[in-house]
């Protein structure tokens, strides 16, 4: 039963929640994304002492993630990463508002964060741990046996139609007009490594998934992120980073 799946993935996802609300909120930083004349410096996945600096020249852009949230970081300018790591506000309500599924049963509308619908111009997944069908990623799964689907456009039906890129097999996926969920097939395997190809009507171009599978102790905010950059499930990092986002410090000096 769909309920049952929505608890058992509820329940797994609480020993996250536990592990991130125990951590201390002084943590280590770690590098998430970089643009600029100094992006080699600082690439993703790359932990950075709390009782540095960083210089930046113009043009660069750097986002950091610590147990409290991300900032961005933009050239030019010298950055206290402890003055940065303090500022802001705690953002982890909002990522157990991502992470939560327990009451999710079948979502019908856009993503709502603190009361106020997201635009429907661009809507975002209300879930990290959904797979979103709209881009080629590798998604990243903590339970194999509950993978759901989910689509940003939910003005019509549709039938998805899956199929192993490896020579296996095939099914068929339907969302009702105004759904915007999923499960995904029984019939289908998720294993470490698996690709699916998916396709709809209307679609331009088929859209590839894999799968990666984690534990579902992720540990801390920063744990977690570096397993989505490790793991190569940029869909899902983009997601984090947007949700747990702090505001962007002003450079100590210039």
């Amino acid at each position: 039963m769909l309920w049952d799946r929505n608890m058992s993935i509820g329940c797994a996802l609480a020993l996250v929640m536990g592990t991130l609300a125990a951590a201390p909120l002084a943590a280590e930083t770690i590098v998430v994304r970089a643009s600029g004349p100094s992006a080699k410096g600082f690439p993703p996945g790359r932990k950075l002492a709390d009782s540095g600096s960083i210089a930046l020249k113009g043009g660069d852009v750097v986002t950091l993630l610590d147990g409290r949230g991300t900032r961005t970081l933009r050239g030019p300018g010298t950055f206290s990463l402890a003055a940065t790591a303090t500022a802001g506000t705690d953002s982890r309500t909002s990522l157990a508002s991502l992470l939560e599924t327990k009451r999710v049963r079948r979502a019908r509308t856009g993503a709502v964060r603190g009361g106020v619908a997201e635009d429907a111009a661009a809507p975002r997944s209300p879930n990290l741990w959904y797979v979103d069908i709209s881009q080629a990623s590798t998604a990243c799964v903590p339970d194999p046996a509950n993978v759901r689907l989910w689509r940003p456009d939910i003005a019509s039906a549709a039938t998805v139609t899956i199929t192993a890129t490896s020579g296996g097999g095939s099914a068929p996926v339907a969302f009702a007009a105004g759904e915007a969920v999923a499960s995904w097939p029984a019939t289908l395997p998720v294993t470490e490594g698996a690709r699916y190809r998916l396709s709809w009507n209307g679609l331009a171009r088929p859209v590839d998934i894999g799968f990666s599978l984690m534990g579902t102790d992720a540990g801390g905010l920063e744990t977690m992120a570096s397993t989505l950059i490790a793991r190569k499930c940029d869909a899902q990092l983009a997601l984090l980073v947007e949700t747990v986002a702090l505001p962007d410090p002003a450079p100590d000096a210039p």
